[in-house]
């Protein structure tokens, strides 16, 4: 049994996984869901416990997904103590743009050939439900409408009319635009 522990330990995926969290980095590669968001805020809470004072970077190619799995990392990179850069790296759109503007303000970038989507919440697929409960779901998404709306206009800078009205449909960037509007500080050009 021990042999086999010792070999699994040995693959090339966890040796580089190893590399990354030495680095510093944390990955959030694909849909923000509950196994994702673990993902992220057990190595987010990993590196803060190794080091309160390091930074550590967040590297985003997300097309989004669900609003608590978000919020958890949100607010893991809020609470702990560290600087948190963001970087995105393809594609951050909805929470994924969400988690890379909640960034620590003067580290957040992206690389030139990235795409940026901010938009309000939706709900995918058909939903069924009572008529009552159809309401208090429709005042939830209209709750978090409002917070996401609250959040990208603190961490941006851009006054909140102009946020509600932007989101009202998808609102795609390139990087230097996404600088423009306040969503990350730089173009990233390098790795440093």
């Amino acid at each position: 049994m021990e042999d086999t522990v010792a070999e699994i330990a040995q693959l090339p995926g966890l040796r580089l996984e190893d590399n990354h969290l030495k680095e510093r980095k944390v990955f959030l590669w694909g849909q923000v869901d509950d196994s994702s968001s673990k993902y992220v805020v057990e190595r987010l809470l990993y590196l803060s416990n190794m080091d309160p004072e390091k930074d550590i970077t967040l590297v985003i190619n997300s097309p989004g997904g669900a609003n608590t799995a978000g919020m958890a990392i949100l607010d893991t990179m809020d609470l702990i103590p560290n600087d948190v850069k963001t970087v995105c790296m393809g594609l951050a759109a909805s929470f994924g743009a969400l988690l890379l503007l909640s960034g620590t303000k003067g580290k957040r970038s992206a690389f030139p050939h990235s795409r940026i989507m901010l938009h309000q919440p939706h709900v995918p697929g058909r939903f069924e439900a009572q008529a009552t409960d159809i309401g208090i779901f429709a005042s939830m998404i209209e709750r978090d409408k409002k917070e996401i709306n609250r959040i990208v206009s603190v961490r941006t800078g851009q006054p909140l009319e102009i946020v509600e009205r932007d989101t009202d449909r998808d609102l795609w960037l390139n990087p230097y635009e996404a600088k423009e509007y306040g969503v990350i500080d730089f173009v990233a050009e390098n790795w440093g």
